[in-house]
């Protein structure tokens, strides 16, 4: 579990079709390979990955089929990605949980700045990922913990505003347009998608399932 707030950077390298060479940049070493041991995990570009080696400046993972089919992982070699170390019981939960099983990848399609902040737009026309955007709900951009400023009802792009200290101190402000990157939407929406699809008990029977979320459902029960 991740919290998607970046404590470094680092450049990645493939290492055949499974294997993934990491080296932290000397300001990041210091936090990420602190007490690091094998077996552990560290989100590299929003995907949770588990150290099977331990090299002087970073670290070595396992990348499965599945992994590289859903991630940007291992596209380019000496690409800039972003790093955070697991959750610890007890740190603060400064950004959203964010578990490092990424839904899929979207492209960045504009990056403005304005006076306040970097107003980024992606965009994605993968289904298991746009099911999941909304404005205002969260969701993790190659690992770190934005909230979703304005999105089409589709959720095919959304919007999202960058502060300074973000922009510079991940590998948001190396990407371009037409860069790829990670998506991992909300794990709470996940579960509120799954309760409202299936009901909360599994002894439902058709006749007895809870009605679908709807707006005639809301008004009929005192919303508007």
């Amino acid at each position: 579990m991740f919290t998607g707030l970046i404590q470094g950077l680092g450049t990645l390298q493939s290492l055949g079709v499974d294997k993934l060479s990491i080296t932290c940049l000397p300001a990041t070493s210091g936090v990420i390979l602190q007490d690091l041991a094998i077996g552990d995990s560290v989100s590299v570009d929003g995907v949770c990955l588990t150290v099977v080696e331990l090299l002087p400046q970073g670290f070595m993972a396992d990348a499965s089929p599945e992994t590289r089919d859903r991630s940007s992982l291992g596209q380019e070699d000496g690409t800039l990605v972003n790093l955070e170390a697991s959750l610890r019981v007890g740190s603060k939960l400064g950004g959203h949980f964010v578990t490092g099983h990424v839904d899929g990848i979207g492209q960045l399609q504009d990056s403005v700045q304005t006076a306040t902040s970097w107003e980024m737009t992606f965009i994605t026309n993968q289904a298991q990922v746009a099911r999941y955007i909304i404005p205002k709900g969260s969701i993790a951009v190659n690992g770190i913990s934005l909230t979703i400023a304005d999105c089409d009802p589709a959720g095919t792009w959304f919007t999202v505003a960058v502060i300074p200290h973000t922009y510079a101190e991940t590998n948001l402000s190396s990407l371009r347009s037409g860069s790829v990157v990670n998506l991992e939407g909300d794990i709470l929406g996940k579960y509120v998608e799954k309760f409202l699809r299936h009901g909360m008990s599994p002894h439902h029977t058709e006749e007895t399932a809870p009605q679908s979320l709807t707006p005639a459902f809301l008004a009929e029960h005192g919303y508007s």
